[in-house]
């Protein structure tokens, strides 16, 4: 179900994520977690906040012009179904509808780390990377 929602460019249900998110920060000692790729829509956030009384400490998003997003789609060669031209143009219509709302109240929460992701790899890596060095780290560098 859920490889056949990816491919149609659609949203996984919310209470198919939730729980295996939940099950997997469950099993895990860490207090820390980075979750790639959601919430997606308002309702993922809602959802997972009120199952898990989580709130993110920051929200990463990776702001990146939708020709550039194609173009290193297109070119990542990794075979995946779902890297064609109509399932990206897809892709992107959906975040500009369900996900930018949700980085849209992040941000007024002040939780939103924007990154330049048109930048080269490497300096997008470094940016990144800068978010999660510990305050001490930077301090000692």
């Amino acid at each position: 179900m859920i490889q056949n929602m990816i491919k149609e460019g659609k949203i996984v249900p919310s209470e198919v994520t939730i729980k295996l998110l939940e099950k997997a920060i469950l099993e895990n000692e860490n207090d820390k977690f980075l979750i790639d790729g959601f919430p997606r829509n308002e309702e993922n956030r809602a959802a997972f906040e009120a199952v898990t009384g989580i709130s993110p400490e920051f929200v990463l998003f990776f702001d990146c012009p939708e020709e550039e997003m194609e173009k290193r789609l297109l070119g990542r060669n990794q075979g995946r179904e779902d890297d064609n031209i109509d399932t990206i143009r897809k892709r992107f219509k959906v975040f500009l509808e369900s996900s930018l709302p949700v980085i849209e109240y992040y941000n007024s929460k002040g939780k939103v780390r924007k990154i330049d992701a048109a930048k080269p790899v490497g300096e997008v890596f470094e940016a990144v990377k800068a978010l999660f060095t510990p305050v001490d780290e930077k301090a000692a560098a």
